[in-house]
């Protein structure tokens, strides 16, 4: 994909998960909870443009302060949600105004990587970005998954009959 495109993929993408985040959603519990930040991981790394070849020592340091930054983005959005089960056992989220400030602070620190890289006369480029919000959305869906497990758990243990009552 060309640099153009990365950013509209970028875009649409965020544009979903900030929609989805801020609504009241039941979590899928299925196992494809990996599989948009693969596809994005995929095509970050496709071609190749990650490093600046100019600047090799500095956009590898800028890339992993970006990745280090996208790790804190997907911590800070998970850890920022509200999760809750129901009756049921259902798991439900739902973004807060910390959630929101969690992806303005993501925006400004992304925004500083890049700068400090422009000041610095090195270009990283769309595929960094985009590799980096691969792994906020990694971090951010797998431990949903694992907080969501934890709470299901709790549910049905609370709810459940002992095992010498099933056996009658």
């Amino acid at each position: 994909m060309s640099g153009f495109t990365d950013v509209l993929v970028i875009v649409a993408v965020a544009a979903l998960v900030l929609a989805r985040q801020f609504r009241t959603e039941r979590l899928s519990m299925d196992r494809k909870w990996w599989l948009l930040p693969a596809l994005l991981g995929f095509f970050a790394l496709r071609n190749g443009s990650l490093t600046d070849a100019h600047h090799l020592p500095g956009s590898v340091a800028l890339l992993v302060v970006e990745l280090l930054v996208s790790l804190g983005i997907g911590v800070g959005w998970v850890f920022t949600t509200h999760v809750w089960s129901d009756e049921q056992g259902d798991v439900w989220t739902k973004g807060t105004v910390a959630t929101a400030g969690t992806w303005l602070g993501g925006i400004a620190a992304r925004a500083a990587v890049v700068g400090i890289g422009m000041a610095l006369g090195i270009h990283l480029g769309s595929s960094a970005l985009m590799l980096g919000f691969a792994l906020s959305l990694l971090v951010r869906s797998g431990l949903l998954m694992w907080r969501a497990g934890s709470l299901r758990s709790a549910y049905v243990g609370a709810f459940a009959q002992p095992a010498w009552e099933d056996r009658r």
